[in-house]
């Protein structure tokens, strides 16, 4: 099945928020064909820092809405912002 690698900003909801914390939470909610392969924090503007999260996810219907939801629906998280998608591999039996 082929995989996408999709990039996504998810702003907090405050300064005060635990973005390593957050990301964890992200981490372990993911369905299944989805993971969260590597996230930095990189700051926004005074103070404020976003999550810059890259994920992996199979290529199927209704992936992109799932993951979106699951991330909306954590605690701390205020916005999300896809960046960018692209396919990773495809496998040819």
């Amino acid at each position: 099945m082929t995989r996408l690698s999709l990039r996504a900003k998810i702003l907090p909801t405050g300064t005060e928020i635990d973005l390593d914390n957050v990301a964890n939470k992200i981490g372990m909610s993911l369905k299944e064909g989805i993971t969260l392969s590597k996230y930095t924090k990189e700051p926004l503007a005074f103070g404020l820092y976003f999550i810059n999260a890259e994920f992996s996810l199979d290529d199927r219907e209704g992936q992109m809405d799932s993951l979106e939801n699951i991330v909306r629906s954590v605690e701390g998280v205020g916005e999300f912002e896809v960046l960018g998608m692209s396919r990773t591999s495809v496998n040819v039996t």
